[in-house]
């Protein structure tokens, strides 16, 4: 490798190669020969054809973006018409000005369908989960799964960037059979996913929604530069992730006792919860505290249930450890405080 040829292989390497082999039809269905962008992507042109084999993100925006420019094709082959290199900078560009993350990315769906009839975009919500549903309007063949995959990702990525914020994600559904590669889903989605379902949709919380834009002009015109990381790795800020756990801390107070159970829920590690609460000024202990101290207040103020079943109800394992923390909050016994 020549001394000034940047390293990709460092990493692990979970991508699945089916997606580059679908990239590599596109080519040949075109007369093309996709030599070059294996080259630039460090990818073997012989692990085309070996199921297991699996690359890096490095590898993959490599080998993506070397493409993209060759076919002069952002959608790489999947659509019934090539979009030219640039076609999704403009659609990001006309969603920029929008007040809030919905209206932007209902913006990006009806722009999408003028570029490409291919596919229909739309968001649903429906109570606290949202959705962008991607309906496939005819076939891609062998394709299919590159379209999907990288569609909702390429959308994902982008509404992340608008707020500045990760957007967890509650599920993913794909409207094909799982594929061999089916635990690498769990990479690209970092979510349960759903096969043979009628649609493509990512699920997520609905409150994302209501986040304003963070970025401006400039900020979009350094994003183009270098536009493809967001489809190939996740976004590490989640803006709404205090909500989300204290959301869980009360909704769920006998299964969030402990970081690594709440991190569970979240689909996280405890470390990585921990981490991103401290970016957030938010400390885990404290918003426990505060969740379980407004739940046993109300309780004991507006019925008459048991000191043991307010502190069950509040998270506690036993009543002699609520008692303990209620007076360290209030300065007062549970009892005293119900009888103010």
């Amino acid at each position: 490798m020549p001394a000034d040829t940047p390293d990709l292989l460092p990493g692990p390497a979970l991508t699945p190669m089916a997606l580059v082999r679908a990239m590599a039809l596109a080519y040949r269905a075109r007369g093309m020969d996709p030599a070059a962008a294996l080259a630039q992507a460090q990818i073997p042109p012989e692990h085309l054809n070996d199921p297991p084999a699996r690359i890096t993100a490095a590898q993959m925006e490599a080998v993506s973006y070397a493409a993209m420019r060759e076919l002069d094709d952002e959608a790489l082959g999947c659509f019934e018409r090539a979009l030219p290199w640039g076609s999704y900078g403009l659609l990001a560009r006309a969603s920029l000005s929008s007040p809030t993350l919905a209206v932007a990315l209902k913006r990006w769906c009806r722009h999408h369908g003028l570029l490409a009839n291919a596919v229909a975009l739309s968001v649903e919500t429906s109570g606290e989960r949202a959705a962008i549903a991607l309906r496939l309007r005819r076939d891609p063949g062998p394709l299919t799964e590159l379209c999907v995959v990288s569609v909702l990702r390429n959308i994902h990525g982008l509404a992340a960037w608008f707020v500045d914020s990760r957007i967890p994600l509650l599920e993913a559904h794909f409207p094909y059979a799982p594929p061999p590669h089916v635990e690498a889903y769990a990479v690209l989605f970092d979510a349960p996913a759903r096969f043979g379902t009628d649609q493509a949709a990512i699920h997520f919380d609905s409150r994302y929604l209501s986040l304003p834009l963070r970025r401006d002009e400039a900020a979009m015109s350094q994003l183009l530069q270098r536009a493809l990381p967001l489809t190939v790795r996740s976004y590490r800020r989640d803006r709404l992730l205090v909500q989300r756990v204290r959301q869980l801390l009360a909704r769920q107070p006998l299964e969030t006792h402990n970081a690594d159970d709440l991190a569970a829920l979240l689909h996280t590690s405890a470390r990585t919860l921990h981490r991103q609460l401290r970016e957030e000024g938010a400390n885990l202990q404290a918003l426990k505290d505060e969740v379980r101290r407004e739940r046993a207040s109300q309780l004991l103020l507006r019925t008459d249930r048991p000191i043991k079943q307010v502190a069950e109800a509040a998270g506690f394992r036993n009543e002699k450890s609520f008692i303990r923390a209620f007076r360290a909050w209030t300065g007062q016994s549970p009892g005293d405080f119900r009888r103010r």
